[in-house]
């Protein structure tokens, strides 16, 4: 039998009463069982049984009962109530600045309150072409070409002037651009990279699908705002093996230009105008909120956006998902049969003298767990777990609980 005697045992003794004065009532054995084992040489080493020792309500997490800073990927319908399709769209004539943008809601926000904005849709030239020129408005702010400024000042590098999409030669500079903008709620992180598609339809065709080419690619191009993709005509597939299908980077019919680019990380699809209509047409229902009519023309003063909303509605189909890094952390709640089998509740006892309420609890006491609460250091309630329905506890019972946190 080891002994520890001297200076040792004198080190020991104030290292013991000092753990016990610092975490009394709640004791571990395994770290009892450490400050021992410092004092141990060779094989004169003991181990903890049991786990921890509980004379309270609380109990303090050992090494092994928890795990934080763990990373989850987490993927989920964009639109309300995280639905992955959308197939209804409606706009309010009552909205502020209809001329700089159109907010796009899943119900009719005149007739339903519960309608919200999903994304919103604008249209921008680089020399304010699609505005109310000054010439016939001295008034004019020039929508379009304060929206192009904006999204170029977000978007792109600072040496850039101009948007640049693909095409069969090369790479091609627009002077004007359609924005879907993602509301912020609605993507949180960032979109789903290759896990989009959108519908158009108008007087030219009526099944044009625009997705992103980031399922063909090796490596994403990254720039100011992030990744970016270009947006191809194709479909996803979904509900079928087959990886998604890129019919055609660049439509024939949009004179070899693509139809546009995706920033994920900043939930915006920024279109070509020209490659757009050239392969849909003009709208079917070509007017806008105000019922005027519209044709698609760089020049004319119109709100040239609700061409593309017009498209939108007449394909019914937006189908887009989010994605998100969750961090999570998982804490293991461990009930040993010698613990938490008596209650603090007034009428698990009766009487002035700790009587059981229940006779047959003198030998055997039983408890129902319904609720785990998490303190910190200061025993403040940080997070409360609740069960799905009450565990039975006695001296017999063991119960394990794991707490999982996602913030």
């Amino acid at each position: 039998m080891a002994q520890i005697t001297g200076q040792a045992a004198s080190q020991l003794r104030n290292q013991l009463l000092a753990y016990l004065e610092q975490n009394s009532p709640n004791l571990s054995s395994e770290e009892i069982t450490n400050v021992l084992n410092e004092y141990l040489s060779g094989g004169d080493k003991v181990t903890a049984q049991g786990g921890g020792i509980t004379n309270g309500i609380y109990k303090r997490f050992l090494e092994f009962d928890k795990i934080t800073n763990k990373v989850e990927v987490v993927t989920t319908g964009l639109w309300s109530g995280d639905t992955g399709s959308l197939t209804s769209f409606f706009s309010q004539s009552t909205q502020t600045a209809l001329d700089y943008y159109v907010n796009v809601y899943d119900k009719n926000p005149s007739i339903d309150a519960t309608g919200t904005v999903q994304y919103a849709i604008a249209y921008g030239h680089k020399h304010g072409s699609g505005s109310v020129s000054l010439a016939n408005n001295d008034n004019s702010t020039l929508a379009s070409k304060a929206t192009y400024a904006q999204y170029k000042s977000i978007l792109l590098d600072q040496d850039d002037t101009s948007f640049t999409f693909a095409s069969s030669s090369g790479t091609f500079d627009s002077d004007e651009i359609y924005v879907i903008n993602v509301k912020r709620s609605r993507y949180r992180e960032k979109m789903d990279a290759g896990n989009w598609s959108l519908k158009l339809s108008g007087s030219a065709n009526s099944d044009t699908v625009l997705i992103d080419d980031s399922g063909k690619k090796f490596s994403d191009s990254v720039g100011k705002a992030g990744r970016v993709f270009n947006v191809v005509s194709g479909s996803l597939n979904l509900g079928s093996q087959s990886e998604a299908t890129v019919s055609a980077n660049f439509d024939a019919g949009a004179v070899g230009k693509s139809f546009g680019l995706f920033y994920p990380d900043q939930g915006l699809i920024v279109l070509n105008p020209t490659a757009i209509h050239t392969a849909v047409g003009t709208s079917k229902n070509a007017t806008d909120v105000g019922g005027k009519t519209l044709s698609y023309a760089v020049n004319a003063e119109q709100r040239n956006h609700f061409l593309l909303h017009n498209a939108i509605k007449g394909g019914a189909d937006f189908e887009a998902r989010r994605t998100e890094n969750v961090s999570t952390s998982h804490y293991f709640v461990r009930a040993t049969n010698r613990e938490y089998n008596f209650s603090n509740n007034p009428t698990f006892t009766t009487g002035t003298d700790g009587t059981f309420s229940e006779s047959t609890f003198e030998r055997d006491p039983k408890t129902f767990i319904t609720t785990v609460g998490l303190y910190n250091d200061a025993n403040e309630m940080i997070a409360v777990a609740k069960t799905s329905k009450p565990i039975a506890k006695s001296f017999d019972k063991e119960v394990l609980i794991k707490v999982k946190l996602d913030f």
